[in-house]
């Protein structure tokens, strides 16, 4: 932008995008102008307003930059219009009832703030997305309004403290994306992984991630190529990837990102699991962003790093003597507070069909929220509390204890990897976060619940009279008032649950159990006082959360009813009249089949109570397709919870055991150990 627009343009564009001025007309058509030219040098033809509707994914209609001059030529074109305001059809998203089929018209409005790329020919145009009447039908959208709350907020903190420079303060996110790499030719092979994006059957193979040798380890050269092709084309696009390696179980990696602002940094990693499947196709691979894909290993998430800068100063870094910056423990006590009060909506953030198998086993964070400070800022806030200061020794050294190697200076915390948010040294890591979801939603209702919790605070200290005074207070009021949320130790163990009831935090198992959350007067109002969501905006949400949740296990199950009968139960019929065979041979011939009758007679069984199972499977779903219209979305999830899934976990548990017994050349699909280990 700086080589190529006027320096007065540039200018004008800069304030926008760092102070969140409005955007001048005359600005915009400059920049569609020089915008287009840049596109066209690159090979776009087309353009597009790409956005972030309710589905989880990216979308985009392409217009050709040609315009007929009516000649019988034609001119390349691109309005400063056509740059800010987009029309898609707004009805065939999800907006849960503020659109109708007849209400067809919406629009997109340029989000300027992140930049634009051209892709496979087209320039890409980040925006926001509502419908004709101005409500969000996307996840931008309160993104960007959260991130005017918070910076609202956050500066009224920073005059308080003498900060006059400060015109706005930036939310930055770093994520860690986690996924699988499987064959392509084995993925097709198995309907469950192409329709659901995960295994609905599968039994646990010889060998898993028991001996812990998948980790860090050296990357195969298959794996490699993928890794290496995904890095150019992410930087190709401005994507900053950073960090590639191995993760815990078989066939599990991870990619990280330099840190951006929030909004900046989703639609990188929007981009980032689109390219992610293109560039593994091209390498005759499938990437699995589904958050759990195999049972009985680990789960896939997305650590959602957060923090906040203003002028470039992290607000969150606790410099040298924390117990001593008042400003730190302000910022780092609103999170505390912010996690403490509002659980519902963070568990909520991350809720999803995929993730609750994910939550609370192997590596995953329980479902139960709660802050990791680390020893040494707990052990500040607990003399703070008591206002007994005791010599905490500042910054410590790290002796490894060989002499060749250097002495480390030791982080103010250790990593805490069963927390679901943590504070690592300067920004808090939040490990709840599905791998198959945007990270909008998360960014924006942590946002907005900090910047409520920050609005208090500075309410609070505008009206002091002794200023100093009035924030140790404060200070000293939040550590009483939320330090139960404050936990440090192992949130695997069972005793931390019990623990954690005795605290009185909730504990939201499932996400039909939270989405009611969404609808309490306390979370409506908190979005409107923020100006993040709409009371309409709220509860089409609510509506469309519980239409995904019942969607997703209703393909899932209907996908498991017909891999059963066309696939399994074949595979067993032609087993059993194998060993029937060799029963009746061995009996013909005076021989004992004694112990062969029995494998028989364990295979009829298993498959006779596989087919009871799945016809009750089918008659189940049969019965809620049924009763789907009767406008209690809340109960029609419930019903798919307490009815679908239970049947669904004993159909497979039927299936597993045949498949630890029947002929493997006569399995119809690719098993555990084959899609894990042969990449």
């Amino acid at each position: 932008m700086q080589e190529r627009l006027p320096k007065a343009t540039y200018n004008q564009l800069r304030k926008t995008i760092d102070q969140g001025t409005s955007l001048d007309p005359q600005v915009a058509e400059v920049v569609a102008s020089v915008m287009k030219d840049w596109a066209v040098e690159k090979g776009a033809t087309h353009y597009t307003h790409w956005f972030q509707p309710m589905t989880g994914i990216t979308a985009e209609k392409h217009d050709a930059f040609i315009t007929p001059t009516g000649n019988g030529k034609a001119i390349m074109e691109f309005s400063w219009k056509e740059l800010v305001k987009g029309e898609p059809d707004a009805s065939s998203f999800p907006s849960g009832g503020i659109r109708s089929t007849f209400e067809a018209r919406g629009y997109t409005a340029w989000d300027c703030t992140s930049p634009a790329f051209v892709k496979d020919g087209t320039l890409y145009i980040p925006t926001a997305f509502c419908s004709y009447t101005g409500e969000a039908l996307d996840l931008k959208t309160p993104l960007l309004r959260s991130m005017e709350a918070i910076s609202r907020q956050a500066v009224r903190i920073l005059r308080l403290f003498g900060d006059t420079a400060a015109k706005a303060v930036r939310t930055t996110t770093g994520a860690e994306q986690e996924y699988f790499l499987v064959d392509k030719e084995l993925f097709l092979k198995r309907m469950d992984l192409f329709y659901t994006g995960r295994t609905l059957f599968g039994a646990k193979p010889p060998k898993g991630q028991e001996l812990d040798d998948h980790y860090f380890g050296a990357l195969k050269k298959r794996v490699a190529e993928f890794m290496h092709d995904l890095d150019e084309e992410l930087w190709k696009l401005g994507i900053p990837a950073k960090t590639k390696h191995n993760e815990v179980a078989p066939a599990q990696h991870e990619l990280a990102l330099i840190f951006d602002t929030s909004n900046i940094a989703t639609d990188h990693n929007q981009l980032t699991m689109e390219i992610m499947r293109k560039v593994a196709d091209r390498h005759g691979l499938v990437c699995l962003l589904h958050e759990k894909p195999f049972k009985g290993m680990n789960g896939s998430g997305k650590h959602n790093n957060w923090s906040l800068s203003a002028n470039g100063r992290n607000l969150l870094e606790p410099g040298r003597t924390p117990g001593e910056n008042a400003q730190f423990l302000i910022f780092l006590m609103a999170v505390v507070k912010a996690v403490d009060e509002y659980a519902d909506l963070l568990r909520l953030s991350v809720a999803s069909a995929g993730n609750d198998h994910r939550l609370g086993g192997y590596e995953a964070p329980p479902s139960i929220l709660s802050v990791y400070l680390g020893d040494e800022l707990t052990e500040i806030i607990e003399q703070i509390e008591t206002g007994m200061v005791r010599d905490n020794g500042r910054q410590q050294m790290l002796d490894i204890g060989v002499l060749t190697l250097p002495v480390l200076p030791r982080d103010a915390t250790d990593r805490n990897r069963t927390s679901p948010f943590a504070f690592t040294g300067n920004k808090f890591e939040f490990r709840m976060v599905g791998s198959s979801q945007s990270i909008a939603m998360p960014n924006f209702v942590l946002n907005t619940i900090v910047a409520e919790a920050l609005s208090q605070i500075a309410d609070r200290l505008e009206q002091a009279s002794d200023f100093q005074a009035e924030v140790n207070a404060v200070v000293k009021e939040m550590i009483k008032q939320h330090k139960r949320v404050i936990f440090n130790g192992n949130n695997y163990s069972e005793e931390w649950v019990a623990e954690a009831e005795r605290r009185g935090l909730p504990n939201f198992k499932t996400t039909v159990d939270v989405i009611p959350a969404l609808l309490e007067e306390k979370n409506i109002r908190l979005f409107e006082k923020h100006h993040v969501l709409s009371e309409t905006e709220v509860r089409s949400r609510y509506e469309i959360y519980l239409e995904s949740y019942v969607k997703t296990v209703r393909i899932e199950a209907l996908t498991m009813i017909e891999m059963v009968m066309k696939q399994i139960l074949p595979a067993v019929m032609k087993h059993m009249k194998q060993v029937a065979d060799t029963v009746a041979s061995l009996t013909k011939a005076g021989a004992d089949a004694s112990a062969f009758k029995r494998d028989l007679d364990t295979v009829v069984g298993l498959s006779n109570s596989l087919r009871e199972n799945t016809g009750r499977l089918s008659a189940e779903v049969e019965a809620l397709d049924a009763e789907a219209g009767n406008g209690n979305s809340l109960n029609h999830a419930r019903a798919y919870k307490d009815r679908i899934l239970p049947l669904m976990e004993a159909v497979r548990a039927d299936a597993d055991r045949l498949e630890e017994i029947v002929d493997g050349s006569l399995w119809p699909f690719p098993t555990y150990g084959e899609l894990l280990f042969r990449v």
